[in-house]
């Protein structure tokens, strides 16, 4: 069987409804970021820090090309992991790609604490800390990347078992 594959913006719901969705099916569950700091023993804000984003990024890279060649793992990616174009090609290679979205103002809620997402923090701190603009921006940017998906989930109004189930009947479908 194929994987399931969840992108989409950070806050969407990708590790919360991907570990449901992996009971629903049989699947083993494996959150990409958590993979990365394990392996290389620190967060990843430490590692942004660090080292910067281009090294995060070649770590990520690395984890992909492994787990996408996996079999049966939903695979929770980060929010930004779309953003290179060999990845999206690796993950879609073994898998169905399914987006997770939600509204600007129910992200903002899910990723209130500063210092856990860099990027967003980042982001906000370009637009004189507006955290909503900073979630706009980044959902904008990255739009084209999600709509590579092969089918999207609005996580906004749904609790991560209503997700999982959804996600389960779109994946027996194939």
């Amino acid at each position: 069987m194929k994987n399931v594959v969840l992108i989409g913006f950070m806050g969407t719901g990708k590790s919360s409804c991907g570990k449901a969705a992996a009971q629903q099916l049989g699947y083993r569950f494996v959150d990409l970021d958590k993979e990365i700091e394990d392996k290389y023993g620190m967060t990843i804000p430490e590692m942004f820090r660090k080292y910067g984003e281009a090294y995060f990024r070649e770590r990520e890279k690395e984890m992909v090309r492994y787990w996408a060649a996996q079999k049966n793992t939903v695979i929770s990616t980060g929010g930004g992991t779309v953003k290179d174009a060999e990845n999206v090609a690796m993950l879609k290679a073994n898998g169905k790609i399914v987006c997770l979205t939600a509204d600007v103002d129910t992200l903002l809620a899910r990723t209130e604490r500063q210092g856990k997402r860099p990027v967003l923090d980042a982001r906000a701190a370009e637009l004189g800390g507006d955290r909503r603009k900073a979630i706009q921006s980044l959902i904008d940017e990255r739009q084209p990347m999600y709509d590579q998906a092969d089918c999207t989930v609005d996580t906004g109004e749904l609790s991560p078992l209503q997700v999982a189930v959804k996600l389960a009947e779109y994946i027996r479908k194939f």
